[in-house]
């Protein structure tokens, strides 16, 4: 009986809370099935500020990785990842000034397409390394392969069916960034694993912010800090242990 009074009290106080963030424009309420959340002034300028300051760093971590490629291979996955990183930050950043100045209306669908998309190629450059100068036999370009064309796959999803089957569009990215790690067992180096897992956890805990618009406050920016976090840890260890002279295996 006590447990019930508690949990009744407390779903009580979690609405009464949300309620007034909505009274205070902190947040609004949840988008109907179909549509997109509508985030609130603060929200939006949130939403720019968590990616839009990453684009020029983004720019100098891509050359910085370039500068310390020492093979066309090494070169060739740092070129990727690189421009990668920076379109995640540019698209989401544009798209969201697109939402809340209210200018270029036209190019605001595409952009929340590739907003959307751009995720699903940035999980594919993420692992591109990885799975290309670590030596796993014929596990790496299989994996590799497939990799790509599942990224394909969801931007071909995300264009056909956008904001529709949203839970399906979470369970794609957790499987396309998931599931691929299980490469790791034919690793004979497995430096830079814990690096890679922490980032993996990272984006993981994230998920669930990104699902929470209109649930809690500013949930998208959170999720944004959560992306750059993630990204963090897994050019770290791209840096340390992929590319230069001294980690020279598969390239």
């Amino acid at each position: 009986m006590y447990y019930t009074r508690w949990i009744h009290s407390s779903v009580k106080s979690y609405i009464e809370t949300m309620d007034g963030f909505r009274k205070a424009r902190l947040m609004n309420c949840r988008a109907r099935p179909g549509s997109a959340y509508v985030p609130t002034d603060v929200e939006h300028i949130a939403n720019m500020v968590t990616h839009g300051i990453w684009i020029l760093p983004s720019f100098a971590a891509g050359v910085w990785m370039v500068n310390l490629a020492h093979t066309p291979l090494q070169y060739l996955t740092s070129v990727i990842y690189g421009m990668a990183l920076m379109a995640l930050f540019i698209t989401s950043t544009t798209f969201h000034t697109i939402s809340y100045t209210g200018k270029c209306m036209s190019w605001k669908n595409v952009f929340h397409i590739g907003d959307r998309a751009v995720i699903y190629i940035f999980i594919a450059a993420s692992y591109t390394p990885w799975l290309t100068l670590k030596d796993m036999q014929t596990w790496g370009m299989q994996t590799l392969w497939l990799v790509w064309l599942a990224a394909v796959l969801g931007i071909v999803y995300q264009y056909t069916f956008h904001e529709k089957y949203k839970w399906l569009e979470t369970i794609l990215y957790v499987v396309l960034g998931a599931c691929p790690a299980v490469s790791v067992v034919a690793m004979k180096n497995v430096s830079g694993l814990t690096e890679m897992a922490f980032g993996g956890m990272v984006y993981i805990i994230g998920v669930f912010f990104f699902k929470c618009d209109g649930v809690l406050p500013f949930a998208h920016a959170i999720w944004h800090c959560f992306v750059f976090v993630g990204a963090a840890f897994h050019y770290y260890a791209v840096c340390k242990y992929l590319l230069g002279p001294h980690n020279v295996e598969a390239s």
